[in-house]
């Protein structure tokens, strides 16, 4: 029995998406909940499963392709268990033919008048130096695809690589050209409209980290057999905002056209790093949330945003983000606001530094803050106050368990 292949349905937020790849092709078979396709939006990449058992008879939207929300992009043939599967796979085109020793190797006769290139494709060839007009087209509309690409690499006939090597001149100066993906397209739009529609601010302080690093050595291991899960220093500074946004709700609010919305929770934006692109799951309610199960939640955020897991429920909301440049050995650095939010709190390396304590001059671990903050809604003594409450609560972290 045919089915039809969907694509998820996507929330109001997001209004199309971009077939990434296919991970089955025509003729492969499927097991149930296998996932087979792989669709990209402005925000995560959503996964097709396989409704049941069968094999993939027709693809119709290939790699590179703009989908609607349960937009049909494919079909396949639902097995019922009495017959093997037969094996559907298209037909193999003429491969190119190789000239004998030099010059530039004949291809087969092939219809390449007007074809098309999915992105996903064309990165490859880019990548591998590949002439187009070499690949045989079995997509729609004479379109070369991913799988095209592949299969053209693994053919006999694809030229050697030393030879393409040997081909280039020692004077040329190598570059290649690959299409944004739809995430980093819309975050540079997003980076973009938030430096032009804001009137943005910066201001820096320090914290002496001595007080939370001797916590996390004196009660570190039992925090983690206790709760099964590390004691980080992002929890801290998550506890600490949420305490400095109660005491400065404008710094929690948004505006929204005329209005400043005030938003009565707390909702904690931690920004992750990926490869496609940085990402910022939220800690909703944080205010409610106790130090292990903001730090679980953290744990969980990220490995599901290193693994492509991360759900649009997940990013969406927040009203106040929080980022670490130090994980990377970042010293200073001015974060930009996470639009419509107020402010963002940067977290930067912890350096041994000489600093003045009582008059004596002491060693001890520092760490640069910087809160950038929208000066429509936000006045400097505001910004500056709230980040010296963040500074004054970590430096003593008893202000934490007694809300000061």
């Amino acid at each position: 029995m045919s089915i039809e292949i969907k694509a998820p349905t996507f929330p109001e937020s997001v209004a199309d998406g971009t077939i990434a790849n296919w991970l089955k092709k025509e003729g492969e078979n499927v097991n149930q909940d296998e996932v087979i396709a792989e669709i990209e939006t402005d925000k995560v990449v959503l996964e097709v499963l396989a409704q049941s058992d069968g094999v993939i008879s027709k693809i119709l939207k290939s790699e590179g392709e703009t989908v609607a929300s349960s937009e049909i992009i494919g079909e396949f043939e639902e097995s019922d268990g009495s017959s093997e599967i037969k094996n559907t796979e298209p037909e193999k085109k003429d491969k190119p033919v190789k000239e004998e020793k030099t010059g530039t190797p004949k291809t087969a006769k092939t219809n390449i008048d007007n074809k098309k290139i999915a992105p996903a494709a064309k990165k490859i060839i880019a990548e591998e130096s590949l002439n187009s007009n070499d690949i045989n087209p079995t997509g729609k509309d004479n379109r070369i695809t991913k799988a095209d690409v592949v299969n053209h690499l693994s053919t006999d006939h694809h030229e050697d690589e030393n030879f393409i090597k040997s081909s280039i001149s020692k004077s040329d100066r190598p570059e290649k050209r690959v299409p944004m993906s739809r995430l980093r397209s819309t975050i540079a739009k997003r980076l973009v409209s938030v430096k032009q529609e804001t009137a943005m601010l910066t201001t820096f302080n320090e914290v002496d980290m001595l007080p939370i690093k001797d916590l996390r050595a004196k009660y570190g291991a039992e925090f983690e057999n206790e709760h099964g899960v590390k004691l980080g220093f992002m929890g801290f500074f998550v506890i600490a905002a949420v305490q400095a946004l109660k005491k400065f709700p404008v710094v929690n609010a948004s505006i929204d056209g005329n209005d400043v919305v005030y938003h009565g929770f707390q909702d904690i934006g931690v920004a992750v790093s990926t490869e496609r692109g940085l990402v910022v799951p939220v800690i909703k309610d944080a205010d409610t949330k106790s130090l292990p199960e903001i730090e679980k939640s953290i744990l969980e955020y990220s490995e599901k945003a290193r693994n492509g897991k991360l759900s649009i429920e997940d990013m969406q909301g927040g009203t106040f983000t929080i980022s670490n440049g130090g994980i990377f050995g970042s010293l200073l650095s001015t974060p930009i606001l996470n639009a419509p939010q107020t402010a963002i709190l940067g977290m930067h390396a912890i350096q041994d530094r000489p600093v003045a304590i009582n008059g004596d001059i002491t060693i001890r671990p520092m760490m640069y803050l910087a809160m950038s903050y929208d000066h429509r809604l936000l006045d400097g003594k505001e910004a500056v106050t709230f980040l010296v409450s963040i500074k004054e609560q970590l430096e003593s972290p008893e202000r934490l368990l007694l809300n000061l």
